[in-house]
């Protein structure tokens, strides 16, 4: 790049595109001519300009960059495919944690492995004209995406025809936005194929769900995929109610008015949970320390499902006025354990399962304890084969989110690290919440799993976890350090994933998910 910087021309043979392609040549190479003087715009060879061409030749590279990607990783699973089929793996079974395996090394969670996975298979198998113009940097991968996506419900020849007619290497889509690809590979697939894409319109109802996902300023998004009649008649329905409110004067007045979009807002919460407040006999997993509870501290806690809250809004909703009948022990709510003026033993799990309600909105909240000094949830036991729902619960607060690195999906299985016929215990140390994508693909030959103290890998017993040294002990309470799983693929590498930093804990930098050989 040092011929950018020091306008210096390109070596023999070199575009001053660079090795990826020749459009960002307009933009290094291009002589408006003199600049006139108080123009506001740069002569040829400013400084700002050779900034701006530095750009545009990084994007092509990233483009060219993210097509060699996709060919290894089409290549990566044809190999796959060909390896177990020498071992003798069943065809359906060859290639179904391929895209984990891509995720991983890419950085991805498993989901978008899945998807990075198919789009390369289709651009370097059924879309040649598209990947030529993902090499040459004319498109960038989420616009080649957005050509497959929509391409997705043809068959391999029509849509190797969408392709060609696009034609997306010749500079189709130079200067046309998201909207505007989608729109031209839409239409081109309808007059393709029509039933196709007609039938895959009526498939989508099918997708329907609702997802809530974490806002600043501890607020939430609330999406609902719906058909389009029945989306459209719901939002019309909140309209009409906010306008009726506004127009009785129900919205307050001066600096309490609410706006429509409040009373939009307001209703959709009443309508859903039969409550103004939207709270109604439910359970909510707050994570605080003693501390921010109870002293003022500023110490952020956690509400599980959402994420990082502070400290004065979760003293807000624990409202702890409501317990102040509750004993001096009952009364350490929160999730840091029991101490004589902030550094005395933690409490134990039995004296954590009874949760405190508020009397006023029927909200139960949880204590939980941790070690005092990391912050390490304590353990429990079991001998069933199936997590009891209290440990369940633990293991969930724990881990937060699926705890394969990178997948941040909810939990939907509480899996034994090393499976219970093989001897795993459940046991707090041997359960992780996994979604139930990664819990399938854990299943198939060659990943294994393992939890690690100080650097090793080693399977857990019920010997092994009560005696480890990070154990705490009561001379040594607290000393432990966050659980961390070990997770090995079949082509040998290793991935970490430490359980995420919990309010109180002194190791509160990050959560280690990301570390590998």
């Amino acid at each position: 790049m040092e011929w950018i910087r020091e306008g210096r021309e390109p070596v023999e043979g070199q575009s001053a595109a660079g090795p990826v392609g020749s459009a960002g040549a307009s933009v290094v190479e291009s002589d408006p001519g003199p600049a006139a003087p108080g123009s506001g715009v740069e002569g040829p060879g400013s400084l700002s300009g050779d900034l701006i061409g530095q750009l545009r030749v990084l994007e092509e590279m990233k483009s060219a960059i993210c097509g060699l990607q996709a060919r290894v990783a089409a290549a990566f699973e044809a190999a796959r495919s060909a390896e177990r089929a020498a071992a003798g793996v069943p065809v359906s079974e060859r290639g179904d944690d391929v895209g984990a395996e891509i995720a991983l090394a890419r950085r991805e969670s498993p989901n978008r492995g899945a998807r990075l996975l198919g789009l390369a298979k289709a651009l370097v198998f059924e879309m040649p004209r598209t990947m030529a113009a993902l090499d040459s940097g004319m498109l960038n991968e989420w616009r080649a995406t957005l050509l497959v996506k929509e391409t997705a419900c043809l068959s391999v020849e029509d849509r190797a025809g969408v392709d060609a007619e696009l034609a997306a290497d010749t500079g189709t889509f130079e200067g046309v936005g998201d909207k505007g690809v989608i729109a031209a590979a839409r239409a081109a697939a309808y007059q393709r194929d029509p039933r196709s894409v007609a039938q895959r319109a009526a498939r989508a109802a099918a997708d329907r769900t609702v997802t809530l996902r974490p806002a600043p300023e501890t607020m939430t998004v609330l999406t609902a995929l719906l058909p389009a009649a029945q989306g459209v008649a719901a939002y019309a329905a909140l309209s009409r109610a906010a306008d009726s409110v506004r127009a009785r004067g129900g919205a307050g007045s001066g600096a309490a008015e609410r706006g429509r979009g409040q009373v939009m807002a307001d209703t959709l919460v009443e309508r859903l949970t039969g409550k103004a407040g939207g709270i109604s006999g439910v359970e909510v997993q707050l994570v605080m320390t003693d501390r921010a509870l109870f002293q003022g501290d500023s110490e952020p806690a956690r509400l599980q499902g959402y994420g990082v809250v502070p400290a004065q809004w979760a003293r807000e909703l624990a409202n702890p006025e409501a317990a102040g009948n509750t004993s001096h022990d009952a009364g350490q709510a929160g999730i840091s354990g029991r101490r004589n003026g902030g550094m005395g033993r933690a409490g134990t799990l039995s004296q954590t399962v009874a949760p405190v309600r508020d009397s006023e909105y029927g909200l139960w909240l949880r204590r939980l304890y941790t070690a005092p000094t990391s912050g390490e949830l304590l353990t429990t036991d079991s001998k069933s084969r199936l997590f009891p729902p209290r440990l369940r619960r633990f293991i969930e607060t724990r881990d937060y989110t699926c705890r394969t690195p990178y997948c941040d999906a909810p939990i939907r299985h509480i899996d034994h690290v090393v499976p219970w016929q093989h001897g795993g215990p459940t046991t707090v140390d041997n359960g992780a919440g996994l979604c139930e994508a990664c819990n399938h693909t854990k299943e198939h030959p060659g990943w294994t799993a393992a939890t690690t103290e100080a650097g090793t890998t080693q399977p857990i017993t019920t010997e092994a976890a009560n005696t480890r040294p990070g154990n705490p002990t009561p001379a040594n309470p607290g000393t432990r350090t966050r659980h961390t799983l070990k997770l090995r693929t079949p082509s040998g590498h290793n991935y970490e994933s430490k359980a995420p930093p919990l309010p109180g804990g002194s190791d509160r930098i990050r959560s280690t998910k990301d570390g590998r050989d």
